[in-house]
């Protein structure tokens, strides 16, 4: 009885697993296309600490530009270690604004980043999966979702996005030494974990298709 009790456990884990786990379609061939407004921060107002914070709650009030100023200061929110907010904030953002509309797309495309920063990485999928356009192949897609598919231990999906990677610009992605000049805006760690995904590419790249 006790080993059926066992058995049924595990069952019921790996189901909740596979059902928290996010679907990320699989590769296309080449990802040669800029996605304009996705790939960088959200940054409204510059400046730190709480005049920062001060000058995006009037601009969030003022209304013009209130989905750049929410998402700015979710970030900031994560940043300072106000975790709950800045998920509530992102999330206010997101539900104010037109999914797949440029503006929604850069909000979710922080908001992954943020989470993978705390190490959420299924939620981190979440988004940036949701970004996968039915028309088009934004060149940001391999290399950042290889390395949530990674970090997710999802190795196996790792390795096919970064193929992506190394077949549309192959003097680039083929060694990590660019990585650098690349991934600017990564964290060193990020871009090393990187790495890791380069070299079970290297020790077994996968055919295509």
């Amino acid at each position: 009885m006790t080993s059926k009790k066992h058995l049924l456990a595990c069952v019921l884990a790996l189901c909740a697993f596979a059902a928290n786990a996010q679907h990320v379609p699989k590769p296309k061939e080449f990802y040669f296309d800029e996605d304009r407004g996705v790939n960088g921060p959200i940054v409204l107002i510059k400046g730190e600490g709480e005049a920062l914070v001060q000058e995006l709650v009037k601009a969030r009030e003022r209304g013009r530009k209130s989905l750049e100023a929410t998402a700015q200061l979710a970030h900031v929110a994560i940043s300072d270690n106000r975790v709950e907010l800045g998920k509530s904030l992102y999330q206010q953002a997101l539900n104010s604004t037109q999914a797949g509309s440029s503006i929604w797309r850069a909000i979710s495309w922080n908001y992954g980043w943020d989470l993978y920063r705390l190490g959420e990485y299924q939620p981190a999928l979440q988004q940036w999966a949701g970004l996968v356009p039915p028309v088009g192949a934004p060149s940001w897609m391999p290399p950042t979702l290889a390395l949530g598919l990674w970090s997710a231990d999802r190795k196996s999906e790792a390795v096919d996005w970064f193929a992506a990677a190394v077949r549309t610009e192959p003097a680039r992605w083929s060694n990590p030494a660019n990585f650098p000049a690349l991934l600017p805006d990564w964290r060193e760690e990020d871009r090393a974990r990187l790495a890791e995904v380069h070299a079970a590419w290297l020790a077994n790249p996968p055919a295509w298709p």
